[in-house]
């Protein structure tokens, strides 16, 4: 399982949004990713975040790399649906 890849849900381990998850959106480098929240879901927004500030979790929705706010937000819910019929 590699930990750092699009769609991997993460926990932000330092910063004013310490505690809050977020999805890898993009791989930028070996060091950094794009990372969202959607902001109006968990109140992380839109940005470049270093991989050492991310704490990876088990889950993984399945997203494009760069895929919008919208695309992730749904790809959340039909992730939290699946979860609820299983």
């Amino acid at each position: 399982m590699p930990a750092i890849e699009v769609g991997r849900i993460c926990i932000k381990t330092r910063g004013r949004e310490a505690g809050k998850k977020c999805v890898i959106v993009d791989l930028i480098d070996k060091n950094f990713v794009l990372i969202t929240g959607p902001k109006s879901l968990t109140g992380v927004r839109r940005r470049r975040v270093n991989i050492r500030h991310l704490s990876p979790t088990e889950e993984k929705i399945n997203i494009s790399r760069g895929a919008s706010d919208e695309e992730v937000l749904e790809a959340l819910r039909k992730a939290q649906e699946e979860k609820e019929t299983e």
